[in-house]
């Protein structure tokens, strides 16, 4: 195993005004076909998938590979023929029957405030490994943990509390940014991240690495300096 920090990749859709949804309970779809195809095969490509609770509340995502060629090839490989699925929470407010827990025989890891932990302990059984992080998540904690169930890539997709908690912390290696060819325009609406001392300013910017457009959607791909 290794116990090495494992590369960190971010991946968000957003709309021109930094909107990743609407203000409602349904889903705003922010993508087209072609880049979900794109998703879909970075998640090929890595060992584990990470989500806060919040999502898992707001999109229910079964967060599983869809082409069954990727799936095949990954069992080729000798791996699941989908990653780990890992989420956060502070509050413990998680549905057994999520389909985070319910789609795809594959390893399940939460990562909880300790008073979470006991509950989810007790609510999830078998169905997931509830990780006991104290009094808060730490991220780097969290991604050393990873490290030590041999999880060497991971693909964060949100949300915005997720985002800002890695970016902040300078702990992501790779970003992935999807435009929308539209705005939200809506004050209640979650944004990409939220207001934090980013060390990713003007002085120590992302370097980009890739741009090219997929139908309206604008694709672009940045490296940690």
């Amino acid at each position: 195993m290794t116990t090495s920090r494992p590369y960190v990749i971010a991946s968000v859709a957003m709309s021109l005004d930094g909107r990743i949804d609407d203000d409602s309970w349904e889903r705003l779809i922010l993508s087209n076909a072609d880049d979900f195809d794109r998703v879909d095969e970075v998640r090929a490509s890595v060992d584990a998938i990470l989500v806060g609770a919040e999502t898992l509340r707001r999109d229910d995502p079964r967060l599983l590979v869809r082409s069954e060629q990727r799936r095949a090839a990954r069992l080729a490989a000798g791996k699941t023929f989908s990653p780990v699925k890992v989420t956060v929470t502070r509050s413990g407010r998680i549905a057994p029957d999520a389909q985070f827990f319910t789609a795809g025989d594959v390893d399940k890891i939460v990562y909880a405030s300790t008073e979470a932990a006991k509950r989810l302990t007790a609510d999830l059984g078998a169905t997931a490994t509830v990780v006991d992080s104290g009094l808060t998540v730490l991220p780097w904690n969290l991604l050393a943990d990873l490290g030590e169930r041999g999880i060497e890539r991971v693909m964060v997709e949100g949300g915005s509390w997720m985002h800002t908690m890695f970016l902040k912390r300078d702990l992501v290696d790779e970003l992935h940014v999807a435009v929308a060819p539209f705005l939200v325009g809506q004050a209640g609406a979650p944004r990409f991240v939220q207001d934090a001392p980013f060390p990713q300013g003007p002085d120590r910017p992302f370097r980009l690495a890739e741009t090219r457009a997929i139908g309206e959607v604008v694709f672009a791909r940045y490296l940690r300096s």
